[in-house]
């Protein structure tokens, strides 16, 4: 575990040092987030933050491939596949973030590196079924259901950058939670194949936190697509590395429970921003407008049309990414009463739910 922590502590450093310095090229090269119609923030604000969060990253696996227990990850080109999708999505995002680029370029640009992981071995092999265990794929169908996965995944973590230190939190959330599941598997149960995982989510963590100080309300600077990117891209690459590469019915046999586990954690994970992506798809796609039509319906903007401060709507979605992600990473480890803590969590579901919606219940004609 000092390992891991050392390599965050690092990342989460570099970042912070660095965050400043890009925010001052930022505002050199003329890279601003204008105000639109769709934004809250009121003036322009410089980005590329996802620039000191990828030196962050490369400094963090820089120290841990020199760490003894880390080691052993960097055997495997995993991690490799990570850091060569990262280069081209943060050059791709701070192109975008500084002269601005149309969809079909950017979604070009991320299945390039979609396509680049899958390379270097980061594929989904399984793919867990409800009442089998796991389905078993080849390359014909796991490389198209990757790319397919790592391109949702990354649109989901930029559509909720919406609200300043929204995305960078949801996602320390979300990598904290797979990072504590992934652990448990590699070095508790001593499943090597978890490693990569349990590295990329820690570093992960390290870059968010390390840039949350600068980014939180009201923000210096934002990530940009530079930054949403990145962390999109890392997020699948953790949840591929391990859900998607280990047989569920191996995990069974080491006590865990449920069994479906392996489909429920990255959906847990991920609930926040793929449940915002989703809405999002549907509400424009029933407006008869394209699915990536900017729009001031997201999930937190309707927290703040129901009243809330900026901070607080911010907040209420890091409680619900904590309250889903945690709660199906505390299910896997209650070995004994699993469904006790289900029923806690719900009631806890219950209660948040509650928070969010009180503006509207002290006044019953706020908007959501």
């Amino acid at each position: 575990m000092r390992e891991y922590l050392l390599t965050a502590f690092v990342v989460a450093g570099v970042t912070y040092l660095l965050t400043p310095l890009v925010r001052r090229f930022a505002e050199l090269v003329g890279a601003y987030t204008p105000v639109r119609d769709r934004d809250v923030h009121t003036i322009p604000t410089p980005r590329l933050g996802g620039i000191a969060m990828f030196a962050g990253v490369c400094v963090g696996l820089l120290v841990a491939s020199r760490l003894p227990t880390l080691q052993r990850v960097f055997d495997t080109s995993e991690v490799r596949g990570v850091l060569f999708g990262g280069v081209l999505l943060v050059a791709i995002g701070a192109a975008d973030d500084r002269w601005g680029l149309d969809a079909l370029t950017k979604l070009a640009g991320q299945i390039l590196a979609a396509g680049v992981m899958v390379l270097q071995g980061v594929q989904l092999l399984y793919l867990p079924v409800p009442g089998t265990g796991a389905l078993s794929l080849t390359p014909d169908l796991g490389v198209p259901l990757t790319i397919i996965f790592v391109v949702v995944t990354i649109n989901a973590v930029n559509f909720i950058d919406g609200l300043d230190g929204l995305a960078a939190g949801v996602v320390a959330i979300a990598a904290m939670a797979f990072f504590s599941y992934s652990y448990e598997i590699s070095v508790v149960k001593h499943y090597d194949r978890a490693a990569p995982a349990t590295l990329i989510t820690i570093v992960l963590a390290g870059a968010c936190i390390g840039f949350l100080p600068h980014n939180f309300n009201p923000a210096r600077v934002f990530m940009g697509d530079s930054g949403s990117m990145l962390l999109g891209l890392m997020l699948s690459a953790a949840t591929v590395t391990l859900l998607g590469r280990l047989d569920p019915n191996n995990l069974e046999t080491v006590g865990y429970f449920p069994a479906l586990l392996p489909l429920m954690l990255p959906l847990a994970v991920l609930a926040v921003p793929f449940g915002d992506l989703l809405l999002a798809v549907v509400r424009r796609t029933r407006s008869r407008q394209a699915p990536w039509a900017p729009d001031k319906l997201h999930l937190h903007h309707r927290l703040l049309r129901l009243g809330h401060s900026h901070a607080r709507a911010v907040l209420i979605m890091y409680l619900w990414s904590a309250l889903i992600a945690g709660g199906a990473v505390t299910i896997a480890f209650a070995h004994n009463r699993p469904y006790l803590v289900l029923a806690g969590y719900l009631g806890a579901g219950a209660l948040l739910l509650l928070a969010s919606n009180i503006p509207r219940m002290r006044h019953p004609h706020a908007r959501g």
